[in-house]
């Protein structure tokens, strides 16, 4: 059996999911799993009760050179005596790469996200790719146009991940949900998921809204996230007097999406969307961006729009509230894709397949 390292800095719920369930499943199959990663994260996913051994490790969201020295220092005596090591995301990859010394151990890393807005962050972020695509044994991108960007930036090798969602049942009824929610009988309930950051684009679902004219009592549209836009997003609900209430952090999604009549995705970008696949696993019916992994993941189980039109949104999000046939025909269609879906145990086995071919590389290299 591996001994295998994690390595991760401060993650949003999709890829912290990701290694808690990646953790846990390679450890039930037998393998030894040490995570490497802010204190934060291990608590906040059960990373030591998912059975890993937990090394603190700082990685901030910015490049801090002194710090960046101790965490590559840390890395490097990680890998002192482990087979394999899988980082997450570019920041984590790139101090993997630096920490790594030869051709051994083994290294993957698995990139979560594209470039985020703004010039110099966009910047730094694609420096850390080349970084990471120079000197990883094997790059795995969560959506195909993540594993193009490997290809065109030189990646050795260049595969696709596997990102599984949990399915968790709804713990709630429908009516239990829509009476915590205050929500009149007969007014539709438009569930989003997200943490409240630029790319998720909840700033074009406001402008959709707007666009589709919907008013107070013709639908109720709940966010379920929190994140640095939360403010700004509040007061904009309230100076248009838009149908939006921002629930902040939510344990009980799978309650909210349950009950909801339509599911929407506003995102800029996203990889393999993780609470749409817990949307399709309870039928719920789906509009959403054609953006990054979404139409890999949905496979026609939903409506998709173009990632830059808000009125094309709320056209649609109109559409689907108004139509009960249509309704019903795309949870129908929810249902049988959730049936299609990869599981934890195709994710662990994707990821050992992905650690063999890496050392096989690895190996070569070494050789040659």
């Amino acid at each position: 059996m591996s001994r295998i390292l994690m390595v991760t800095g401060v993650v949003a719920g999709g890829v912290g999911r990701h290694v808690e369930q990646l953790t846990r499943s390679l450890v039930e199959l037998g393998h030894q799993v040490v995570v490497a990663c802010p204190p934060v994260v291990a608590a906040r996913f059960g990373l030591v009760d998912a059975g890993a051994e937990h090394i603190p490790l700082e990685i901030g969201s910015r490049p801090l050179p002194q710090r960046d020295r101790r965490s590559v220092a840390t890395l490097r005596e990680a890998m002192s005596d482990v087979d394999v090591v899988h980082a997450h995301g570019v920041r984590a990859g790139a101090l993997s790469v630096l920490a790594r010394e030869g051709a051994r151990p083994a290294l993957v890393v698995t990139t979560h996200n594209a470039a985020p807005e703004g010039r110099l962050a966009a910047v730094v972020h694609r420096n850390l790719d080349r970084v990471v695509c120079r000197g990883a044994d094997l790059v795995l991108g969560v959506s195909e146009d993540l594993s193009e960007v490997a290809r065109d930036r030189g990646a050795r090798d260049v595969g696709s991940a596997v990102v599984p969602a949990a399915h968790p049942e709804p713990t709630r009824s429908r009516a239990e949900v829509r009476r915590e929610l205050r929500l009149e009988d007969g007014t539709p309930l438009v569930v989003a998921v997200g943490r409240l950051a630029p790319q998720k684009g909840f700033d074009r679902l406001l402008d959709a809204l707007v666009a589709a004219d919907t008013a107070p009592g013709e639908a109720l549209l709940v966010i379920a996230g929190d994140g640095p836009q939360a403010a700004a997003l509040q007061r904009r609900i309230d100076r248009a007097g838009l149908p939006v209430r921002l629930l902040g952090h939510r344990p009980d999604v799978p309650d909210l999406l349950a009950a909801a009549d339509v599911a929407v995705s506003s995102a800029r970008w996203e990889g393999q969307p993780v609470w749409l696949q817990e949307a399709l696993a309870v039928g719920a019916p789906i509009v959403a961006t054609d953006v990054g992994g979404t139409r890999q993941v949905l496979d026609g189980a939903g409506l998709l729009v173009p990632g830059d039109d808000p009125e094309a949104l709320g056209a649609a999000l109109s559409a689907v509230l108004r139509d009960e046939v249509l309704r019903d025909d795309l949870r129908a269609r929810a249902l049988r894709r959730a049936t299609e879906l990869p599981t934890a145990a195709d994710a662990a086995e994707a990821a050992l397949t992905a650690y063999r071919r890496a050392l096989s590389g690895a190996q070569t290299r070494d050789v040659d």
